[in-house]
């Protein structure tokens, strides 16, 4: 099985993370923001990976040093458990409704990180989750995963909804994307021969 654990410890968090990439999508989530909780355990049931996450933050200053470092420590994992990155399907897109929502998400696991977010929301919170903050999760995801990656969302008026398909289409954009294509026969999915 293609599994890393992370722990990632700053004077602003302390973060453990453990991914099974062939999982079912079972979840063990604790940040101390019940939104992103929620959020990860979406990700973890829709790409099927089994995720656990602790984390302990800085939440009396507010939730972006907690939702940031999950993001890379996450990240980080993604990358330990890939390894070689040998016979992976690499890309993947897909279009994904949530109600009255829709957004597109692509990505290439091609060690070349980059972000594309044109996603906004109507509201400037979800509860008591900043949603600037969905972002700033993607970002430090992308980033320390080694992924190029565009989210869009074309339409929605529910800043849940939006959140949320964000999160859906990342979970079975990656799913599809780490999947091992036996075509490939063990090769590194580049001319390049290295990802």
């Amino acid at each position: 099985m293609r599994s890393a654990s992370v722990s990632r410890r700053t004077a602003e968090t302390d973060v453990a993370v453990s991914i099974a990439l062939d999982g079912t999508g079972k979840a063990e989530i604790s940040t101390g923001v019940g939104f992103l909780d929620h959020m990860l355990e979406l990700f973890a049931r829709h790409g099927l990976f089994d995720v656990t996450v602790k984390v302990t933050g800085d939440l009396h200053v507010d939730q972006h040093h907690t939702t940031e470092d999950t993001g890379i420590a996450l990240g980080q994992a993604i990358v330990k458990a890939l390894g070689d990155k040998k016979g992976i399907a690499r890309y993947a897109d897909i279009h994904l409704p949530m109600d009255e929502t829709l957004t597109r998400v692509a990505l290439d696991i091609s060690g070349r990180p980059f972000l594309v977010f044109r996603t906004t929301f109507p509201t400037e919170k979800i509860g008591a989750f900043d949603t600037e903050l969905v972002r700033e999760f993607f970002q430090a995801f992308a980033i320390n995963a080694g992924l190029t990656l565009h989210v869009e969302t074309l339409y929605g008026e529910n800043s849940h909804h939006i959140a949320e398909s964000c999160f859906k289409g990342l979970a079975r954009v990656l799913r599809e994307a780490v999947a091992v294509d036996p075509r490939e026969e063990g090769r590194v999915p580049s001319t390049k021969g290295t990802l």
